[in-house]
């Protein structure tokens, strides 16, 4: 009976946790589909949060590469002032990148729905 209750209050506090940061990132991104991303995008800052590799083996064109893991030292090459428009290979990073920036002043954030395994416009890979 007792792993019953311990289950049961693990099953409320995952729940709880998944809703609050479902909050939380609703808050700080605003999803864009591929067409509403590409009438902004040239007007932002286009960042790809992936690590260098997966950015040379093909990219959004024009995108700079501030990867994930690297965001803490190198967010101030992100201005607070111009939108900021983020993809990932699937939106998790990109979806953490956000919450990150936002918490630190940023406010005009915009995420690429799906993320670039989704994406079907023009691409630049490193030669």
């Amino acid at each position: 009976m007792d792993i019953l209750i311990t289950i049961g209050v693990l099953l409320v506090v995952t729940i709880a946790y998944i809703a609050i940061n479902a909050m939380r990132l609703k808050k700080a991104v605003t999803n864009l589909t591929q067409e509403q991303f590409i009438e902004g995008y040239r007007k932002a800052q286009l960042i790809d949060v992936r690590e260098q590799k997966e950015f040379d083996a093909g990219h959004i064109l024009g995108a700079r590469n501030v990867p994930s893991t690297a965001l803490r030292q190198r967010h101030k090459e992100i201005r607070p002032d111009l939108p900021v428009y983020l993809y990932c290979q699937n939106t998790g990073r990109s979806a953490r990148a956000a919450l990150y920036l936002k918490k630190r002043g940023y406010n005009q954030i915009y995420q690429l729905e799906g993320g670039f395994r989704n994406w079907t416009g023009k691409i630049k890979t490193k030669k």
